[in-house]
């Protein structure tokens, strides 16, 4: 009867619900997105409720449209956006405020505090992750300082705090558990990844009460069963994982030295480093890839906040496409971007930068630049930010990879993808399923409840959808040293 896994997929901008089969074979999605808000400047923020009934849709929908019974499901798997904070009182389920997304910079200052009294060290020894705003710590810090009453019952347990994963379980569960898992735990700047725990010494300088943390579980168990209204059966919840971690999985980068690249609303390039976490030398993050069988693998990731988004502001902002899917059309209007650098600092700018200040800014127009132009430099753009964290990567782990594995929905942009494997000088390879994310989790979840015997079988799911090989264009070393010339005047701050 159980022949099929539900995935989870709670991101930046939608909640999915995704079923797959015994072969990994997607047969169902659902999609519903919600709301972004943006009060000021540097601030985005989501309505948590909104995410859980957007997400519950999803899953209801998901059953009944393609007339799948829970007894059907052998285990359910989320995934999630990571970083972004949710507080919610224990007593009512609801949220005090909205939830504060990670792309949100509005702990920059206090970051700043921070670093300038020497703390970032021992942040980064304990945590593997540098000062800055992405991260969950800062952001609930800023939330309880910020609404009344808030530290009070925090430190009394009277509210809870926890990323999207722990705010989906609630729910789930009906306020029954409360729990994360090592790879979303270690994204808060409270979890010592060597140590596997909260860390005291963490809560006590972010004034965390660590009465309103989640408890952290396996990645890859069984934690507890899901029964919504009208089901006739529970279905056991097996797998929680980060939405990048799960994407590492999803492209089985299940050695040290593996690499993916999600091309998503930013972009998260990941490299598995094995049961060692490697402290990295070029502000990259150390971080915990996942938990299975008792054992923790770490891995590299580099930051780029802005990705796919940069898309969505060609269509919304400057209204020059009117669906993302255009891009592609219109950069192929063009030979050349025509002298155009698109450097894409639009919420400040990650790795190896790490800037929260930073602003973006297109260099080189002149009165023969056409739309297309703008449209290639941003492709160009999107691919130099993960060709910058991919070297730096390499740089830390001593591993020159062979192949960089890409998913997310930008993944489907061909020219995206061969201006990528020419930029990096390294073959590029899509899978068939570039839902690596949903597929992921459904593999961690599969795992702990026997649907799928090993990894092994796993590697006999997977399948090339086509392999981009790097091109060594002359224009190619052109690009890359006007971006680094240009870059510089941002992360500078020169007029």
């Amino acid at each position: 009867m159980r022949k099929f896994i539900l995935s989870i997929d709670a991101g930046t901008t939608s909640s999915r619900a995704l079923i797959f089969d015994h072969l990994g074979q997607e047969i169902a999605k659902v999609q519903h997105e919600f709301t972004q808000y943006f009060p000021k400047e540097s601030w985005v923020e989501h309505d948590a409720s909104e995410i859980w009934n957007s997400q519950k849709l999803a899953i209801m929908q998901v059953l009944s449209q393609y007339k799948i019974s829970p007894k059907e499901i052998a285990a359910l798997g989320i995934t999630n956006q990571r970083e972004t904070t949710v507080v919610w009182e224990k007593a009512t389920g609801k949220p005090i405020c909205n939830a504060i997304v990670w792309q949100d910079r509005r702990t920059s200052q206090y970051c700043k505090i921070l670093k300038e009294k020497g703390l970032e060290k021992i942040i980064k020894e304990k945590t593997g992750l540098l000062l800055d705003p992405y991260f969950s710590g800062t952001k609930l810090n800023w939330i309880l300082n910020e609404h009344r009453g808030a530290r009070e019952k925090a430190e009394k347990g009277e509210i809870l705090f926890g990323t999207i994963d722990s705010w989906l379980i609630w729910n789930l569960t009906n306020g029954e558990l409360h729990v994360t898992d090592p790879s979303n735990a270690s994204r808060t700047l409270l979890f010592n990844i060597h140590e596997k725990q909260w860390d005291q010494e963490l809560l006590d300088l972010f004034e965390i009460p660590l009465a309103m943390l989640p408890k952290v579980v396996s990645t890859s168990a069984n934690i507890g069963d899901v029964k919504l209204a009208g089901w006739d059966s529970s279905i056991p919840i097996c797998a929680i994982a980060g939405d990048q971690q799960a994407a590492l999985f999803g492209q089985l980068c299940f050695d040290s030295g593996d690499v993916k690249n999600t091309y998503g609303t930013g972009c998260f390039c990941m490299m598995n480093t094995g049961e060692n976490p490697v402290q990295s030398q070029n502000n990259m993050l150390t971080t915990i890839a996942w938990e299975l069988n008792g054992k923790t693998h770490y891995a590299l990731e580099g930051s780029v906040f802005i990705g796919g988004a940069l898309i969505q502001w060609l269509r919304d902002g400057l209204e020059i496409i009117e669906k993302t899917d255009d891009v592609e059309f219109l950069a192929e209007t063009v030979n050349d971007n025509g002298g155009i650098t698109f450097i894409s600092a639009l919420t400040g700018i990650g790795a190896p930068y790490w800037d929260p200040i930073a602003t973006g800014a297109i260099f080189g127009i002149t009165r023969g630049t056409k739309q297309g132009h703008i449209a290639r430099a941003a492709l160009e753009a999107i691919a130099m930010r993960s060709r910058e964290i991919i070297i730096e990567m390499q740089k830390d782990s001593g591993i020159k990879f062979s192949n960089l594995k890409a998913d997310g929905g930008a993944s489907m942009n061909n020219l995206l993808m061969q201006i990528q494997a020419n930029l990096l000088n390294t073959n590029v390879i899509r899978p068939k399923t570039t839902e690596t994310t949903a597929i992921g989790i459904a593999f961690l979840a599969g795992l702990a409840c026997g649907f799928w015997k090993d990894q092994e079988e796993l590697k006999s799911l997977w399948q090339i959808d086509r392999e981009f090989k790097a091109q060594p264009l002359p224009e190619n070393k052109k690009i890359i040293a006007l971006w680094n010339e240009r870059i510089t005047k941002i992360v500078n701050h020169e007029s």
